[in-house]
């Protein structure tokens, strides 16, 4: 079946030219990069930055205003808790009570889909025994929507025509527009899963009654609620006709104004009606909040775009900057006192759709890069023009075949998905070079005796199965991937996906499309000369105009056509004529990637990047070329040294495995975000306009960075179920400027620039990179330089978090982790706490969970590879608290009830909500309360006055004792045990595995010394990003072997050996240890540490300290498929060459080994050559997502550096088998 379909594509070239429109045409409509495609419709993948690895979680949230967060935990939170544990699937359960809220995170198993675990939840919240919470408690289920749904933030501000900032609008009046207007309109956004509101303040009516006044006319509180609840109320009378038409009635009601609540009658004497205004102060004002929105220094109001689940975050982004360009012209404005027009403005300063494109353009450029790469080993190699451009068409092609399949199978494109394509370009290309190169062979030994369409089809055929095989092997070692689970499965299962369809797609097109176009291109020859002259003068042509164009890549064009006509004329031969146009290629592409790659940075100039290019790749390449011509005489003393030999990579393997046992582990290397989220907490007790205070240092301290483009901080929640964090802990979101400049799709800009290489302005000054301006201020030019946002001594996104840090030292302030947005938020969403690392503590008494991990944090600030200054347990109990406590004794006596006095002190002194006003679409409460100046302290709160049966009220005083004691600002519990956490992280280089075993050391060490107590009913664990390391080592431990095992049964499948099988299995062990190697390497200081044109090679490819994560594992799975692939090859020639030459002696033995290694030790070196320059561009990237990228490509780098041994150790083996096989049949005869 698959001999005749390769048979009928090349028979039927129209077919196969159908089916490469087909894949080009629905590859481009579905491909993930903002691509400008004229002509074709665009169905593009779903976009993210990185994939959602937050647990399978639901929340359900309850409102129980103004209740302490010990009333929130016993008649709400544990209650619930004990309840929703019974449903089905449930893992464990969370939970935050907090002043006024409850916040229960319920987290299912993974195979419990999304909205089935909602609708059981709804069932049992609506069946929920009558009694188990108060009557005026309805809990809610929070946002169908994810740890990473926070895709959009943003404040109203008034501002100009121009977009210049003007203020004018109070903060009440821009939280008003946010609630009823924007709230809604971006709501109404597909996609979107809610819109929180954040910042300025609720409006509300207060009623302050004057307790003194109320005294006097003897009139209760209460009697002023009732008044109030009574003056706001709309009624439908229904219908009435006249004149036989029908008119609805309506009794108009609401309040519309503070005068409607003064004039309302509250008690009527002698004919005399006391007035709300005759007892009280009626004023609109803002209400009670628990958050506050600061940017730079200034309060703003704003809000968050939630996204659903499942949603494709790049959609819905753009859908809600739609929804903003369709409501920005309608929003309310006002002209100020100078005259200005300031206009209520929506302005993001979160958006996740940079990051989004940042992460792709990286993505997209070191496929680009790779791709290029490749095309000039082909060319330098092959040696074939026409060869290198059916090779170097399969990449683009196959690329775009994957995006296919993404979209049919709904997979998401994220940095770590669509790194699997660039981590399989070595394979990819493999396939292409083993039969092309048959190709040409054949083409060569033939002498153009067989019709071109038979040889294609022979010389494919030939080589089919070792190609299957070699694909199948690097395709089923990475099945085991796709059984990972938790966290580490949703990171790498698309990765799998993509790798598997990247090969599976390069094998498609290799046997079904590259066999057709090779019979065209390699048969096509033009009978007449005069339409060769007519060609070459057309591509004359053609390169002139695009040089008019602007297109400096024309001059390919012209260089191509002059060739051919020098080869016409006679003046070039034939040979001659392919060397030029191979130079000419190989310049062209060695130029694009000095343009385009810059791997010495845009400080350097393109000439100099040029020769860095030219050396690096021709000088890789000419060391493989070197390698290939003395590769027979190296094999020759293998051969005749084999104990001698192979002891070389039995020592690599032996150091690889030493090195494996002492490198540091971690869970995953982080994203870089392109900002930064800076949380640290105040001090429990600390009241709203202390927080507002610090938090508006802390934005106004960061802004003065001239590296930061923007600073928003929040301190307390937002209005969403989503964020439950107490005033006490603030969150800053911090945008720092790219590297460069960049434009709207995320790509660098050129700027004008004079002789000294600095920027010019528009009002004509020069300036240097690094200089705080706005980029409207500078002249683009295509033939210009990039500029360069960062200060020259600020190297990474490191040293901004430095000075981060440095200015953020303010007293009464703890200090953060180093956190970013995402990162975060599926920190807190997977385990309660806002840091990577921590130990949580379990037990029943708060007081008693807070002072042993006091304990905890003493012991961790001790522990080596932990930041001490990071190191912060919670301060649980803190909080003061007011208790009134109610003598039931005195209440007895005065015939009074405990409900007469709390309702009393729930109105004076909280302010009870009553009733709510309808104006149009804004709602506002209307509140009861003592003055502020009656309820300042403990003596003010005596003198409240409670009425009495027998009419003469009595102060408070003497009915209760009022005393101060310390409480919970947060009670946190997980399956109903209380929990308190201590955060800890680690300093920079220092592997998280190492640093979490080296603090459980301590801990257990001072337990075993008698040092640190543990009490009873308390204990304690380390969680974090540690857990998922722990799960992801049980699963890789057997998900590698698994993998070994598996590409051993392949190999096994086609060799039918044991022994030939355990050959090629011997490169992965080379390959591995060879990873191993360039990981040490790595963490050493002097590896590479020199300068080349002034740029120091460690800081060009990133070399650090590489700590053994998933990533780093994935990539090792990846290297064992590759470097099984030359071993495939290499023993299937070994076996075809003895099959046919049946040797008899050692020495006929040896020569055939020579024979079959010479004919492939071209391809097999084309395929080591690819992998490790592709993989260049992705070890020299620094853009969005590199971070994932390079751990990586290092495994498969340096596997195939020293893979390169197993060109010998597989002959070698096999001649040693075939020798002992002779002596032994020699003995028997």
């Amino acid at each position: 079946m698959l001999n005749k379909s390769i048979h009928f594509l090349i028979e039927n070239k129209l077919v196969a030219v159908l089916l490469l429109a087909l894949f080009i045409g629905w590859g481009i409509s579905t491909a993930p990069f903002d691509w400008d495609t004229v002509g074709i419709p665009r169905n593009p993948v779903a976009v993210d930055a990185i994939p959602d690895i937050g647990e399978n979680q639901q929340i359900v949230f309850t409102k129980w205003g103004g209740r302490s967060p010990q009333d929130i935990e016993d008649q709400i939170t544990y209650p619930l808790t004990t309840s929703l544990l019974g449903i089905p699937g449930v893992k464990t359960i969370r939970s935050s009570s907090m002043f006024g809220f409850s916040s229960i995170y319920i987290i299912f198993e993974e195979d419990i889909e999304f909205y089935w675990s909602r609708s059981r939840i709804l069932e049992k919240l609506n069946s929920l025994p009558s009694g188990l919470l108060p009557n005026d408690v309805q809990p809610a289920l929070g946002p169908d929507a994810t740890g990473l749904g926070q895709i959009y933030w943003y404040t109203l501000e008034g501002r100009d025509e121009e977009g210049n900032v003007t203020g004018g609008w109070d903060l009440h009046e821009l939280r008003s527009i946010q609630d009823y207007y924007v709230k809604y309109a971006l709501s109404s956004a597909s996609g979107v899963s809610e819109v929180a509101s954040i910042g300025g303040y609720v409006q509300e009516y207060q009623i302050d009654v004057d307790p003194d006044i109320l005294k006097e006319y003897n009139i209760s509180l209460e009697q002023v609620v009732n008044a109030a609840r009574n003056t706001n109320k709309d009624i439908g009378a229904k219908t009435i006709e006249i004149n036989q038409a029908e008119y609805l009635v309506r009794g108009l009601g609401y309040i519309k104004s503070v005068e409607d609540i003064e004039n309302a009658v509250v008690t009527s004497k002698d004919f005399t009606s006391i007035l709300i205004k005759d007892i009280a102060k009626v004023s609109l004002g803002p209400a009670e909040r628990r958050g506050i929105l600061d940017k730079e220094g200034a309060e703003v109001v704003g809000g968050v775009v939630v996204a659903r689940y499942g949603a494709n975050p790049m959609e819905v982004i753009t859908n809600v900057k739609d929804q903003i360009a369709d409501i920005s012209a309608g929003l309310p404005s006002k002209v100020l006192k100078d005259g200005r027009t300031s206009q209520v403005t929506i302005v993001p300063f979160y958006d996740r759709t940079e990051l989004i494109k940042e992460t792709l353009n990286t993505l997209d450029e070191a496929l680009t890069l790779e791709i290029l790469i490749t095309i000039l080993v082909i060319i330098v190699m092959v040696f074939n023009l026409r060869a290198s451009v059916l090779i170097s068409g399969l990449l683009p092609i196959a690329v775009l075949m994957v995006f296919i399949s993404m979209k049919l199978f709904n997979v998401d494109a994220n940095i770590v998905a669509l790194s699997g394509i660039a981590i399989a370009i070595g394979t990819m290309v493999d396939v292409g070079v083993i039969l092309s190169e048959n190709i040409i062979r054949h083409m060569d030994e033939d002498g153009n005796k067989t019709p071109i369409n038979k040889l294609v089809y022979q010389a494919t055929t030939e080589v089919s199965g070792a190609i299957i095989t070699a694909v199948m092997t690097t395709i089923i070692s990475f099945v085991p991937v796709f059984t990972m689970i938790g966290a580490e499965g949703k990171l790498f299962r698309p990765l799998a996906f993509t790798k598997t369809m990247a090969l599976t797609s390069a094998l498609i097109v290799a046997l079904f499309l590259i066999p057709p176009f090779a019979a065209w291109l390699f048969g096509f020859k033009p009978s007449l000369k005069k339409g060769k002259y007519i060609g070459s003068i057309g591509l004359i042509i053609a390169g002139i105009v695009g040089l008019f164009g602007g297109y400096y890549a024309a001059l390919l064009l012209i260089a191509f056509g002059i060739s051919s006509i020098l080869k016409l004329r006679g003046i070039l031969t034939e040979e001659k004529a392919n060397l030029v146009n191979i130079i000419i290629s190989s310049f062209t592409i060695v130029a694009f990637l000095s343009v385009y790659w810059r791997p010495l940075g845009v400080d350097n100039s393109i000439f100099t990047n040029l020769i860095f290019v030219s050396v690096i790749c021709f000088g890789i390449l000419g060391v493989f070329t070197l390698f290939r011509k003395s590769y027979v005489q190296i094999l020759n003393w293998a051969l005749n040294n084999k104990l001698l030999f192979l002891s070389i990579p039995a020592i690599i393997v032996i150091l690889g495995v030493g090195v494996w046992k002492n490198t540091g582990k971690e869970f995953m290397p982080a994203l870089n975000e392109g900002s930064f989220l800076l949380m640290p907490t105040s001090m429990p007790h600390s009241g709203i306009a202390e927080n507002k205070r610090v938090l508006q240092q802390l934005d106004m301290a960061v802004a003065t960075i001239p590296e930061i483009k923007t600073v928003v901080g929040k301190s307390g929640r937002i209005e969403s179920a989503l964020d439950p964090a107490p005033l006490s802990m603030y969150e800053n979101v911090i945008i720092y400027k790219p590297e460069y400049k960049l434009n709207e799709d995320g790509k660098r800009i050129k700027f004008k620039v004079n002789d000294d290489n600095l920027f010019e302005t528009t009002s004509g000054q020069f300036i240097a990179s690094g200089t705080k301006i706005e980029t409207n201020k500078l002249i683009e030019d295509s033939a210009g330089e990039y500029y360069r946002n960062w200060r020259k001594q600020i190297k990474s996104a490191d040293d901004i978090w430095n000075e981060i840090v440095r200015v953020t030292k303010l007293p009464g302030v703890t200090s953060a982790p180093k956190l970013q947005p995402i990162e975060t938020r599926l920190v807190m969403l997977q385990t309660g706490m806002r840091a990577p690392m921590g130990i949580k503590v379990k037990g029943q008494d708060l007081a008693q969970i807070e002072a042993f991990g006091l304990k905890l944090e003493n012991v961790l600030k001790q522990v080596p590879g932990v930041k001490k200054e990071a190191v912060f347990a919670d301060r649980i109990v803190g909080k003061p608290y007011l208790l009134i406590d109610i003598d039931r004794e005195k209440l007895g006596r005065y015939g009074l009830s405990i409900n007469n006095v709390q309702s009393i002190l729930e109105v004076a002194i909280g302010g009870k909500l009553i009733t709510q006003t309808v104006e149009g679409r804004e709602r506002y409460g209307v509140r009861v309360r003592y003055p502020r100046e009656k309820r300042t302290s403990p003596e003010d709160l005596k003198k409240i006055y409670v009425p009495t049966p027998g009419g003469n009220p009595i102060p408070l005083s003497e009915l209760v004792s009022i005393k101060y004691e310390q409480g919970p600002q947060v009670i946190k519990s997980e399956d109903t045990f209380l929990v308190g956490y201590v955060l800890f992280d680690k300093l920079d280089g220092e592997a998280e595995v190492t640093v979490v075993e080296r603090a459980q050391a301590a801990i257990q060490g001072q337990i075993d010394r008698g040092e640190l107590v543990v009490p009873k009913g308390i204990n304690y664990q380390f969680t974090g990003t540690y857990e998922n390391q722990l799960r992801a080592e049980k699963t890789l431990s057997v998900v590698v072997p698994l993998a070994l095992a598996i590409i051993f049964l392949i190999l096994y499948f086609q060799f039918r050996s044991v022994t030939t099988s355990l050959m090629v299995f011997t490169g992965i062990a080379v390959a591995f240890a060879g990873g191993f190697m360039m990981i040490w390497l790595y963490g050493e200081s002097w590896f590479l540490n020199f300068d080349v044109f002034g740029v120091n090679l460690r800081d060009l490819f990133q070399i650090h300290p590489i700590n053994l994560s998933v990533a780093v594992w994935v990539g090792f799975i990846a290297l064992f498929g590759i470097a099984t692939d030359d071993g495939v090859v290499m023993a299937t020639y070994l076996t075809q060459t003895f099959e046919r030459n049946e040797p008899k002696t050692k020495q006929e033995i040896r020569a055939s080994i020579v024979e079959a290694g010479e004919k492939r030790i071209r391809p097999c070196l084309m395929t080591t050559a690819t992998t490790m320059l592709a993989l260049l561009p992705v070890l020299t990237s620094t853009g969005r997502g590199s971070d994932i990228m390079i751990p990586m490509a290092i495994p498969s780098f340096g596997g195939m550096l020293v893979a390169l041994i197993t060109l010998f150790v597989v002959p070698v083996l096999f001649s040693l088998k075939k020798e002992v096989s002779l002596k032994k049949l020699n003995n028997e005869n």
